[in-house]
């Protein structure tokens, strides 16, 4: 998961690198030859698209900071934590679900990612499997019992098997 991780950052940062060293330069030049830059819209619009890419490639680097920090040898084998794959039953209406556990910016609706931060997220963070976790949530508390728990160091084969 962390090297998916990474190889996605790293893949994006080097598009930006693009935009912002190739293509921005190419359409600040042609928008230079047009002449008055005051009411230049391409050109504006080129200026603003620069901020935005440099601010973005900014934060991608802070996040592989970031990522290049995580001791998955310290994450807790039992536990859920970052990047645990989570099978919870919810013991109101006996409904299945399954996700995983990701930082927010790598969220992935489709693939069953939560986020950390959200409230299933901070609900679960450290309960094991078989254990009953209460989440709140806006629309009120939930019960879940955790029927399945695959953890980082698990599907890194840093178990212990």
């Amino acid at each position: 998961m962390l090297d998916e991780i990474r190889e996605r950052l790293n893949e994006e940062l080097e598009s930006l690198n693009h935009e912002l060293n190739v293509v921005l330069p190419e359409v600040i030049s042609k928008a230079v030859e047009m002449g008055d830059l005051r009411e230049n819209a391409e050109y504006k619009s080129a200026l603003e698209r620069q901020e935005f890419v440099r601010a973005r490639m900014d934060h991608l680097s802070r996040r592989l900071s970031e990522l290049a920090k995580i001791d998955v040898e310290s994450m807790p084998e039992d536990r859920v934590g970052f990047g645990s794959k989570v099978t919870l039953e919810d013991l109101d209406d006996g409904e299945e679900m399954t996700i995983t556990l990701v930082a927010g910016d790598f969220m992935d609706l489709e693939a069953g990612h939560v986020s950390l931060e959200s409230p299933i997220g901070n609900g679960l963070m450290g309960a094991r499997e078989t254990e009953e976790v209460v989440v709140s949530l806006p629309a009120g508390e939930r019960r879940y019992r955790i029927t399945a728990l695959t953890t980082l160091p698990q599907q890194l084969g840093m178990d212990g098997e």
